[in-house]
């Protein structure tokens, strides 16, 4: 069955992005779940009840997370309702919310998905490794099909998981940075793995923001607003193919197409 994970939705640009390209997308590549990252989804940080409702009305299915989850204080008037929405795993115990579940599709076929934040770079939480191992243990004997989303800044602990967790789950599958890298692969375990899913959101800008003020900030180190920036809106992903029999990832192909 076919996969389709989309990279940091950001702001109102990436949600019409979704609106406008996701249901064609779904048609031509025979996609039967789809996976998007939605921290930055309201605003350009966090997410709320309207702007959640907005993302599965477009046919989206789980929406995993990062560090920014908890920008927006409304969330936590879903989090522990809702268990199609996931924060990190490997935050502390009492955190909120859920940082894995499993799913049914239309079919019937078990999808997991665990979301997970790294360490380097980002704040000091749990450790994501210990995490993932614990979740595939837990979750392992229930389905085949595992997809892992890893929110981390830096490029060797990405790789460093896809490695761990290779032939334990479908894929691991890196966001956060909103830049798509091009190392997708299949790792010799059958985990399909890529760096970074990249951003659907603009990208006339600095990882989603109005160029003006970041470069403000990089040339005066003086705290600027950092807005949502509206051009050349493009919906960037991955979609891979998963045997859902054994759970092993036959192909990973990355998707980048310009709507606005």
């Amino acid at each position: 069955m076919k996969i389709l994970f989309l990279g940091d939705i950001v702001g109102e640009p990436g949600r019409n992005a979704l609106k406008v390209a996701l249901p064609q997308l779904r048609k031509d590549s025979a996609v039967e779940f789809v996976i998007a990252n939605a921290e930055n989804a309201a605003g350009g940080s966090g997410i709320t009840p309207r702007v959640t409702e907005e993302l599965f009305s477009c046919g989206v299915d789980v929406l995993t997370s990062g560090d920014h989850i908890w920008k927006k204080r409304d969330v936590f008037d879903i989090i522990d309702k809702e268990p199609r929405i996931l924060r990190p795993e490997n935050f502390p115990s009492g955190a909120p919310g859920r940082g894995h579940n499993v799913f049914l599709t239309d079919r019937g076929v078990k999808v997991g998905v665990i979301n997970l934040q790294g360490r380097v770079f980002m704040e000091p939480i749990d450790c994501p490794f210990q995490a993932a191992r614990r979740v595939v243990e837990d979750i392992g004997p229930l389905c085949r099909i595992i997809i892992v989303d890893l929110h981390a800044e830096a490029t060797s602990e990405k790789v460093a998981m896809g490695w761990f967790l290779d032939g334990r789950v479908s894929a691991v599958l890196g966001t956060h940075t909103h830049v798509q890298t091009a190392d997708e692969r299949i790792l010799p375990q059958a985990t399909a793995y890529i760096t970074d899913v990249g951003m659907t959101g603009p990208l006339d800008s600095v990882i989603g923001r109005r160029t003006e003020a970041v470069l403000a900030r990089f040339l005066s180190a003086i705290p600027q607003r950092f807005e949502v920036a509206q051009g050349n809106v493009q919906l960037q992903g991955v979609v891979v193919d998963v045997d859902e029999q054994t759970g092993r990832a036959r192909t990973i192909q990355r998707v980048k197409k310009k709507l606005i």
